[in-house]
Parts: structure tokens; sequence; C-alpha cells
């Protein structure tokens, strides 16, 4: 079976082409009108471009995050509270209530369990905090979920360990619900053309993600994290990263090893060299390390040798230097996942270590405000997409979803424009181009031989505004030549 996609543009090209898809792949490219096939799909004058990747996604949690409270926009932890008291009103009984989104660093006010306690009475209720390393919890919930909380169990906000254990006992709880609502998120990436996702989410995502794709889930394709509880297995199985899965249609590969080092900005947690103004747990005024330099570089060293690629969240400059050391010391190739603060002396060592920055740039729209407050004088430094880029560094977008919308345009804009809502640029000198932030979107190019992982779009993505690049409408995306959304036929 050949498909020809007819009449279309591709950027910088001038003239309308047709794109003959065979087995796949991109057979030939021709002028408009010369190519015949089986099928053919008119695109008419629309543009064509590569298909876009999501490089680090959390994808249950993102499946789940439109059934849950929206705490977003809550500017103090009273409205945060009035707005769960609001739900119980809303919906009476006994189902757990779990809010997301929340941003506490710029709160007037502090999280606590009486305030929680207040609005949810016996119902439990799980406030999950939009950077997915804390979450809010009422007396209810502490009881529910007492072996996970054991080491603080009078908290009212469970920080990193104590609150990734939650939220992923959260997100197992029905695995048949989770995943028809993952088939519904899949869909919407397709339509926002999303062709493959780097998944991290917390958990055994090989086991989550072949049964999905057996029950027929073919939208994009999936390269799934391994964390440390799963790692010895992966081993034992004998997969590498970039394994494909039997039985999966080469939709399903191993993915990286998955590493958290150290906090989040809007946490306190995020490690580094200089203390927070305010905030910061107790004892840990710069932030926390989650494990020893030690155990980092005996765990990635582990991986490693098995050819599983570390991919090792780092938020803080302290903590991003002591990645790159850990990478340096095992001597092998992989990412630093976020990469938010970086001192300057640090930003060669991405590339001339072979460590990709996987970042996400509409972070930096989120946290403006709370980087200027809490890493006052180092914002220069902070999301240097631009001198990461300059010193040679490979760079992969994502979302980080549910902490940003699972959307690449959203991602590139960001990158180009390091600006949303009308605002005036921060720090504009770590903008990128779009061709830059497209080749760190995309894993295949418009050429023949190249896999046919293709989105249709209305406008031109290189000549058209931030806001319509940002809202950028999208008519059709194939997988493998395969349509996973058509709104051209």
């Amino acid at each position: 079976m050949t498909l020809l996609l007819r009449g279309g543009r591709l950027p910088g090209i001038d003239g309308a082409v047709d794109l003959l898809v065979e087995c796949g792949r991109i057979a030939r490219i021709a002028r408009a009108g010369r190519l015949r096939a089986e099928e053919t799909v008119a695109v008419d004058g629309r543009w064509v471009v590569p298909g876009l990747w999501d490089n680090h996604v959390h994808f249950s949690q993102w499946a789940s995050t439109s059934r849950r409270l929206d705490l977003s926009g809550a500017r103090s932890a009273a409205e945060a509270a009035d707005r769960v008291r609001r739900r119980v009103e809303e919906s009476p009984g006994d189902d757990p209530i779990v809010g997301f989104g929340f941003h506490d660093a710029l709160w007037p006010d502090s999280p606590s369990r009486g305030l929680l306690d207040r609005a949810g009475g016996d119902r439990v209720v799980v406030l999950i905090a939009g950077d997915l390393h804390s979450c809010w919890v009422n007396t209810a919930a502490a009881r529910r979920f007492a072996p996970l909380t054991a080491d603080d169990p009078e908290a009212s906000v469970l920080r990193e360990e104590a609150s990734f254990a939650v939220t992923t006992e959260l997100g197992a709880a029905d695995p048949t619900t989770l995943d028809r609502w993952a088939g519904d998120a899949a869909r919407a990436a397709a339509a926002r053309g999303v062709v493959g996702i780097v998944d991290l989410e917390f958990g055994s995502n090989l086991e989550s993600w072949q049964r999905r794709i057996s029950a027929g889930l073919d939208a994009v394709r999936v390269e799934y994290g391994v964390y440390r509880e799963q790692l010895d297995g992966t081993i034992r199985l004998g997969l590498s990263t970039g394994d494909p899965i039997e039985g999966t249609g080469g939709l399903l590969t191993v993915g990286p090893y998955k590493v958290i080092t150290d906090g989040s900005l809007n946490t306190r947690t995020a490690l580094c060299f200089e203390p927070y103004p305010s905030g910061a747990p107790a004892g840990h005024p710069s932030g926390i390390s989650n494990l020893t330099q030690e155990e980092l570089i005996a765990s990635m060293r582990l991986a490693a040798e098995h050819g599983i690629e570390p991919a090792v969240h780092a938020i803080g400059d302290r903590a991003n230097r002591l990645a790159l050391d850990a990478f340096e010391a095992v001597s092998c190739r992989g990412r630093i996942e976020h990469a938010q603060l970086v001192a300057p002396e640090d930003v060669p060592r991405f590339a001339r270590l072979g460590v990709t920055a996987s970042v996400q740039p509409e972070h930096a729209m989120d946290d403006r405000d709370v980087a200027d407050a809490l890493w006052p004088g180092r914002t220069q430094q902070a999301f240097p997409l631009a001198s990461l880029h300059r010193a040679g560094a490979a760079l992969a977008l994502g979302s980080d979803a549910p902490v940003a919308p699972l959307d690449p345009w959203i991602a590139v804009a960001a990158a180009v424009g390091r600006s949303r809502d009308g605002r005036e640029p921060w720090h504009p000198e770590q903008s990128i181009s779009r061709v830059v932030a497209f080749e760190a979107s995309a894993r295949s190019r418009i050429a023949v031989g190249e896999p046919a992982d293709l989105v249709v779009v209305e406008r031109d993505p290189v000549a058209c505004s931030l806001a319509e690049l940002r809202t950028m409408s999208v008519a059709a995306t194939l997988v493998g030549g395969r349509f996973t959304h058509d709104l051209l036929r």
C-alpha cells in the first residue's frame, strides 16, 4: 500500500510538492502533480513538517489531570482550600478529591493540615503541586497513605519521595479507567502533531504500555523510562535503551534510566550553591540532594554497563554540576532532565561529555516570577537554552506534562519567544531560533528514506507569528505513514 500526500508545501522551499510514502517511509519527493499512488490525499497547499516528540512526559498523570480539581490559578492556600470545599459540596460521596497545579512559593499563607481538614472533612484530599515534587494532604489522606508517609506522619506537605509514592498510588488505583484516559490523551496528543513521547511516569511503564498497545492504543510512539525499582528487572530481561519491545508493532521501545537527584524550584528543594531567601525545608537551606554522589555514580554505572542510558533529573545549579560530574566519572552518554539553573562554567560540559539537555521551555514562562524571587541575581543562568545551543549541546524539548501541557507548539513558542500572556520576554538573550527549536522537537527530516512521521499544519511554522505558532492548527498527523489524526479526508 502506497500513500501520496499531494500538493503540500515545505517550510523554506518554494512551490508545492508531492510526498510518496511506502512501507512507512518517505519514498519520493517531487514537484506537485508528478507522482501517483494507490491512495492520494490532497494537502492543498498546507505545510508538511516532521512529526514532533515530547521528550519528557508523565503520561498517566497527564491523562488524569483533566479529571482533577484545577488549582493552577489559586493565589493562596485559603483559595485552594475553598476550591476543595466547593468540590465537596458539588460532588458528595466518599471518593478521594485530587487536585493538581498549585504553586505555593509566592502564596501569602502556608498550606496546613487544619485548613484542608476544614475544607474536605472526612474525605481523602490530596492536592498535587504543579511541579509534581510535593503534595498537600489532609488528615484523612495521611491516614489512608500512612505507610507511605511514615517518615513524617504529621506533615501537611509531603515532599519528594513521599509525594512521589502517594501520587503513584493514586494513579495505580484503577488501571482499566486509567488506560481509557490514556487512550484519550494519546489521541489528543496526535491531534497536536505529536508522533512520539518519552514517558517518565513513576511505576512499571513497560507493563502499562504493553497492555495499552495490545488493546489497540496506537496513536503515538513511546519510549518508556525505567526507575530504580525497575532497573534490575530490565537488566534481567536483557533490554537496553532503544530496543523495540516485541509485539508492539514498533511503537514501544526502551527509554532511559531516570534518576532524580534534587527537587524543584517551587518546592525550594532544587539543589543550589546559594541558599533560598525563604521557605526551604528545615535543615536544607540550599535544597535537597536525594542521593549521595557515590550512590548516583554507582547507579548510573550499573545502568550504562547494561546499555541503559541515564536520564538525570537536575534543576539547581549544584545538582547540574554533580550530574555532569557523574557523567564524567561514568564516561557514558545520556541526558540531564530540566537543566533549569546552570553555572556558566558548566554549560560547555554538556557538549564535551555528550550529555543532552532535555529541557521544558514552558517552565520558564510558568516560573519566571518564582525564579526572580528565589534565584535573585542568577536568572540570567536560568533556562539557558541559547547558551547550551551555542556551546554545542544537543537540546531535546518537552513539557514535563502535566507540569506544562503536552503540546509541542507551546514548547517551541516558549523556547523562541520567552514570553506569554503579552508580557515582555524574560531573558530574551536565551531564546533559540525556530529551526533549532524544531530540530530539538523532531526525530526525523522530510527526506527520502526517513520515517513517514509527519504533521500537516495550516500555517507556515517558520513565518507565522508567535501567537499563531503557540496555537498552531494541525490538519493531520501520521506515524509511519499511518494517519493518527486526520482532518484532510
